[in-house]
């Protein structure tokens, strides 16, 4: 059983990540912190070092509850756009927006073909064979 992965899709999740969890340190501790000389919310970065490995690896698993993790970092990116006052925090909101958007797109396009295949191979299971 072989799966059709696309290198671009993995590589463009892996850059997407990476270049996440860079933005989330250089705007927490430099470029718009909350108080001046760095904020914890630096550590909102933390979570993403969870799956790196396994994205870097294109791991199927990893890809999927990473997707669903990085919907956290694309709703604060939408509500600090949306309300922060400072206007390069409200740019860094929106490079979180589509930073987290191009992983997860990236990582639901780049699962899709071997979640498509192990449907098939179920329905293929449940089938009754044809006598000959």
């Amino acid at each position: 059983m072989s799966t059709q992965a696309n290198p671009v899709l993995r590589h463009g999740a892996s850059v997407s990540l990476i270049a996440l969890i860079v933005l989330c340190l250089a705007w927490e501790l430099k470029i718009a912190p909350l108080k001046p000389g760095g904020s914890l919310l630096a550590l909102k970065a933390a979570p993403l070092l969870f799956p790196l490995r396994g994205v870097l690896k294109g791991n199927l698993y990893t890809l999927q509850w990473a997707a669903m993790l990085i919907l956290i970092y694309f709703m604060e990116g939408v509500v600090r756009a949306w309300s922060d006052p400072s206007p390069a925090s409200a740019s860094m909101a929106g490079l979180e927006i589509a930073l987290s958007l191009a992983f997860y797109l990236c990582a639901i396009f780049y699962v899709r073909p071997a979640k498509r295949q192990a449907r098939l191979a179920a329905a293929a299971k449940k089938m009754p064979k044809a006598a000959p």
